[in-house]
């Protein structure tokens, strides 16, 4: 028999909503971001081999979701539709909606909103619409979510509670997201040993980058746990780019393995934890069990957060940039 348990879940910080959820139940929205595509130092110097490159890694990136049968929602940066070229970015937005995915805002040029004002902010928000907004309402579909570039919800009040109403004033809603796996550093050095014909290395960060997603969905998992009291739907960020796309049928199996069901980001964001209002005011970009956490005065230890491969970051340093610094999770 499947027993269950009965939670209470603060909303809007007085309301008190009865939840009842089967005590082994698990679930997961995955969101991909940086559609169409997000090169590295192997990504072709010309346009029609850029174009070549993303549209054979979104091909294999969509059919490994769709074996699995899963809802995802990718977030797209209008300017690199742009710059692929608009017929080029566009049938890839395509691709993705004609596969039964949903597309979101992921702003016009991905700029760090920290270093940005109110009205910029806005504008950034208006402008990434252009491309995959049309698609959606073409193919009859009226969910609307922003994701914030690095998670970066404003660092002022100000900011934040601005650009809260200015996005419910369009109808959108903010994507978080609570699993995350720095697969933008691991993707960027997988670029690097592309380049230089290192298959040994690429072979061991693909192994350390699945590695690392399995710890960090068991880390989360308890994370989760420890701050609600109860697992709320999980929402997983990962990005467009060659690396996933080689990997992603590893990836959700990950998830299967550990008797997660896929559901969509608005089935996900109907949990009441998500429906609360988002309130800490923070310049970092945190997954949303430390956001709850400060918000709650749960103390955590974001020390005890699995790292990267150390060798990753000093194989980037051999080989041209080191890697940006994650935010101080000392903190929490």
């Amino acid at each position: 028999m499947r027993s269950f348990s009965l939670i209470l879940v603060a909303v809007a910080g007085s309301v008190l909503t009865l939840a009842q959820t089967p005590a082994d139940s698990h679930t997961v929205a995955v969101t991909i971001d940086d559609l169409p595509f997000v090169g590295t130092q192997a990504t072709p110097a010309d346009k029609p081999g850029q174009v070549r490159e993303a549209t054979a890694a979104n091909r294999k990136l969509l059919a490994g979701l769709k074996r699995h049968h899963i809802p995802v929602t990718g977030f797209v940066i209008q300017k690199g539709v742009e710059e692929l070229g608009a017929g080029a970015g566009t049938a890839i937005l395509r691709q993705w909606i004609d596969g039964g995915f949903d597309l979101g805002n992921h702003t016009y040029a991905h700029p760090d909103f920290n270093e940005l004002t109110i009205a910029e902010g806005e504008d950034q928000m208006v402008r990434g619409e252009a491309g995959f907004l049309p698609l959606m309402q073409a193919a009859g579909r009226t969910q609307k979510f922003l994701r914030f570039p690095m998670n970066h919800t404003g660092d002022t009040k100000e900011k934040h509670d601005a650009w809260a109403a200015f996005l419910a004033e369009r109808g959108y809603r903010t994507a978080p997201c609570t699993i995350e796996t720095e697969d933008w550093m691991f993707a960027d050095a997988y670029g690097r040993m592309q380049v230089r014909h290192d298959k040994a290395s690429m072979a061991r960060l693909r192994a350390d980058y699945l590695a690392l997603t399995a710890a960090r969905i068991d880390y989360f998992h308890k994370l989760n746990r420890q701050v609600l009291g109860y697992e709320p739907p999980h929402i997983m960020l990962f990005h467009d780019n060659q690396l996933n796309a080689d990997v992603v049928e590893e990836i959700l199996r990950l998830f299967e393995e550990r008797k997660y069901r896929f559901v969509s980001l608005s089935e996900a964001e109907s949990d009441p934890v998500y429906r609360a209002p988002e309130t800490m005011i923070t310049s970092y970009g945190p997954m949303w069990a430390y956001r709850w956490a400060r918000e709650r005065g749960v103390m955590v230890d974001g020390c005890l957060e699995p790292e990267a491969p150390a060798w990753i970051a000093e194989y980037m340093k051999k080989t041209g940039e080191a890697p940006k610094q994650r935010w101080p999770r000392s903190q929490f």
